[in-house]
């Protein structure tokens, strides 16, 4: 009898932890099924005509978008993306931020389990000099369980693993809006680049002008208001250099704190030699922005956590049970601790059920589902900001490659109106002031089309962010 009393008690924690998976499996759920909130999505493109070339529609949103910035043919650039991922600030707060999402999970998880836990004491006492001193040792293993009979654990669960994936979607998210800006940034430094270039050859031109206009003077062939025009476009020519360095120097600390450092341990070198390239775009049917943009991805992830939390709120309406289990020996000894014979153990049930609360329960149900209703309606509204984002830039990217062409034409025709008008000039025909005309509409024409590029490549970036950071498909 005795041996099987004492099987009896050291099984008892065996059998808890039966129980216990037992209960998790026949717990029912009292959350709501989660569903993708539906969302309309047009079969085209507005701004683009059906062309070939397009995608089909498949799930990619948890898919790396590949070296999209390889499209653009820039070494200079390559290079520094590659140290945004690894160094962008914003980008390693949101891998913290992931991987604590992911802390969190487990956390969740871990409740679902009973918790086991090993306790031990011992003390001697006695009169000081009486020598009648004692002594007492136990130790105890207890174990506690709250099964999850109406789901809150495991809508818990549900509610984690949806923020975690919010929060890699999120981190997608931040990748990628670090990458685009720095592409942005690295364009329009080398835009500036070559402005600064076209504005010394400009400069050597009008000093030259300058000069042949003060010699005419002196020889009493031209005014001297003449002279004071040239001197008027030579100065402010010059003051245009001073504020386009600045320009660009600003995109080149922009760019230093994008990778990372502090813009005095950062330069990049003058890169006149700017040849910019601006990538065909893939299309795919409209759909497929639903299943590759991040921040798509992380708003339906916030509609699945809301969801879950219905489910909690309403769990409060039944009520919640406790297992609790020890079992412990005691001796006047250590050393005797574990050949005793007297075993202490308990087990216990305990259950709490909410009476009365003056609908403080229905009112955390109501803001659940009102939480909710605002996450799908954050969601839908998150969709139709990307339809429109990519509609804007389908839209600036065919306009601005149009105006390029147009540009280009009107620069060349600027060029050889400047030329005649200079020649004319130097004939006695026309006055200086025709001259400066020319010459600023040639400098401006030239200008515009060095922004219409860089705008053209600016407008790709934001359309590769706009369709969720590329193209391809997974292998």
């Amino acid at each position: 009898m005795k041996k099987q009393a004492m099987r009896s008690r050291s099984s008892f924690l065996p059998t808890l932890m039966a129980l216990a998976a037992a209960g998790s499996l026949t717990a029912c759920a009292v959350g709501p099924a989660y569903e993708r909130p539906v969302v309309v999505s047009p079969g085209a493109w507005k701004e683009a005509p059906a062309a070939e070339g397009w995608l089909p529609a498949a799930p990619a949103d948890a898919f790396e978008r590949g070296p999209w910035w390889q499209l653009f043919g820039d070494a200079g650039l390559n290079a520094l993306v590659e140290r945004v991922q690894v160094s962008n600030q914003n980008i390693a707060i949101a891998v913290a931020n992931y991987a604590q999402a992911q802390a969190l999970v487990r956390e969740a998880r871990a409740s679902l389990f009973p918790t086991v836990s090993l306790s031990g004491s011992a003390q001697r006492s006695g009169t000081r000099g009486a020598g009648d001193a004692r002594g007492s040792a136990s130790a105890t293993l207890g174990a506690d369980w709250a099964p999850d009979l109406w789901g809150k654990l495991r809508e818990n669960v549900s509610s984690a693993q949806a923020q975690a994936q919010a929060s890699e979607a999120d981190l997608a998210a931040a990748r990628l809006s670090a990458q685009g800006e720095l592409a942005s940034n690295y364009f329009s430094l080398r835009e500036a680049d070559a402005e600064l270039a076209l504005l010394a050859e400009t400069l050597e031109g009008y000093e030259r002008a300058y000069a042949i206009t003060r010699n005419r003077y002196e020889a009493g062939i031209a005014a001297q208001s003449d002279v004071l025009q040239a001197q008027t476009q030579l100065v402010n020519t010059r003051a245009d250099r001073v504020a386009l360095q600045r320009t660009r120097d600003t995109y080149e600390h922009a760019i230093a704190v994008l990778i990372g450092v502090a813009p005095a341990d950062f330069q990049l070198p003058v890169e006149t030699a700017w040849t910019p390239v601006v990538p065909a775009v893939p299309l795919g049917v409209p759909s497929t922005l639903l299943q590759r943009r991040p921040d798509i991805a992380a708003a339906e992830r916030a509609v699945a956590k809301a969801n879950a939390q219905i489910g909690i709120a309403r769990s409060a309406y039944y009520p919640s049970f406790s297992l609790s289990a020890s079992l412990g020996r005691s001796a006047s000894r250590v050393s005797d601790l574990f050949s005793a014979s007297n075993t202490l153990w308990s087990i216990g049930l305990s259950a709490a059920q909410v009476l009365f609360d003056a609908g403080a329960i229905g009112a955390q149900v109501d803001a659940a589902k009102a939480s909710y209703d605002a996450s799908v309606a954050s969601y839908r509204q998150t969709v139709l900001t990307a339809f429109q984002g990519v509609e804007d830039q389908l839209t600036a990217t065919a306009s601005l490659a149009a105006q390029e062409a147009l540009r280009r034409e009107a620069s060349a025709a600027a060029d050889r109106t400047e030329q005649q008008i200079l020649n004319r000039y130097r004939a006695g025909q026309v006055s200086y002031t025709e001259v400066v005309t020319a010459q600023a509409s040639a400098l401006s024409a030239r200008r515009t089309v060095l922004q219409l590029q860089v705008n053209r490549q600016t407008a790709a970036v934001g359309l590769i962010q706009g369709l969720g950071g590329g193209w391809q498909a997974p292998r």
